[in-house]
């Protein structure tokens, strides 16, 4: 199965023209799209915008051969180098403005500006480098960022959502479902997801806000 990696032409499911942003749109929430190096952040932002995403990919070259570790994403030609931005509306006045951060470690430090004012995160996983989630998730941790984990599909071992949860140590109310990042139906679930997950956390903590 081939992989579901940035370098992907979006599919057929994503529509040819994308939809100008309404005028009547005032409330725009920030997500942001982490996870390692090649897992699929940049497809994932593509496939779901409604807008033509903005992205900062650059064509990799031999000399980042000795920088980037690329013996697990050998058919990847391009990477992230700031961030890839879309956009998708939740109704009439509410936006989700979408951000894919860089997965490089030497990119990490444009991190902590991305998740400034942001609302929630996808963690996006691939199974077959299950370490290389470590780092994002606890960056989102210490930043008491409210998030969830997708696991994109490049169609290696299975895992059960137990042994992936006991790999990346989650907690038991941390959302984990199974996604293909080329899909814009399937990426369009990770969103809904993420966004039922934010409102049930904020629910439980209106009681305590209102003390």
């Amino acid at each position: 199965m081939d992989s579901a990696t940035s370098e992907d032409s979006v599919t057929s499911e994503t529509p040819d023209t994308r939809t100008p942003l309404g005028a009547s749109a005032d409330n725009g929430l920030k997500i942001v799209v982490v996870g390692g190096f090649g897992v699929g952040k940049t497809t994932l932002v593509r496939s779901v915008s409604e807008i033509r995403p903005l992205s900062t990919e650059e064509t990799m070259t031999r000399a980042g051969e000795a920088v980037d570790d690329i013996s697990e994403v050998r058919g990847k030609s391009a990477t992230t180098v700031a961030f890839d931005f879309g956009r998708i509306s939740l109704d009439t006045r509410n936006i989700l403005y979408l951000f894919g951060a860089p997965g490089q470690e030497r990119f990490w430090f444009l991190w902590d500006r991305l998740f400034a004012g942001t609302l929630g995160a996808v963690v996006l996983v691939d199974t077959r480098r299950i370490d290389d989630s470590w780092y994002a998730i606890d960056r989102l941790e210490r930043h008491g960022t409210p998030f969830i984990v997708a696991c994109n599909d490049f169609g290696g071992p299975a895992h059960t959502p137990e042994q992936i949860r006991e790999a990346l140590d989650l907690d038991p109310h941390v959302p984990l479902i199974d996604c293909d990042a080329r899909s814009r139906e399937s990426s369009k679930r990770v969103l809904i997801t993420l966004v039922e997950h934010l409102k049930s956390l904020y629910a439980s903590r209106a009681p305590e806000l209102a003390l």
